[in-house]
């Protein structure tokens, strides 16, 4: 199913990989324990962001959604057909925005540089999954 140029099926499929890794990377099998750590959170903290969990939760996979779709817009324009090159361009668009952004973002925070490197890697991970994704299918 496609809306103008917008392929809906690999945008889906992109955004819930994206959606499954950060669910896997803030896990207790990864990075949970560093993350709560490094952000020094109390239990009434995390207690107040499980209860607030459903709404980030889905914040989060329409966020992705709209990522994929541009990613999507830009692969094509790029003419990018293989999941080796998807993933290149991911990397790029890692390094050249969200990279930059997130450490920015950190300059202006008091949190320890282990929430960035945490936050950054998935992004890295994520992007680079999309563009794959994306290109492949």
């Amino acid at each position: 199913m496609s809306i103008g140029h917008l392929n809906l099926l690999p945008i889906l499929v992109a955004a819930v990989v994206a959606w499954l890794i950060g669910a896997l990377w803030y896990s207790p099998v990864l990075f949970a324990k560093a993350w709560v750590k490094a952000h020094e959170h109390t239990p009434e903290k995390l207690a107040s962001m499980r209860a607030k969990a459903g709404r980030a939760y889905a914040g989060t996979l329409v966020a992705l959604l709209v990522m994929a779709a541009v990613l999507q817009i830009l692969l094509s324009h790029l003419g990018v057909d293989s999941a080796a090159r998807g993933a290149a361009w991911g990397f790029h668009v890692w390094l050249g925005f969200a990279l930059p952004l997130g450490f920015i973002a950190h300059l202006y925070s008091d949190k320890r540089l282990s929430v960035f490197l945490i936050d950054t890697g998935y992004q890295l991970v994520y992007i680079t999954a999309m563009g794959a994704i994306l290109a492949a299918m």
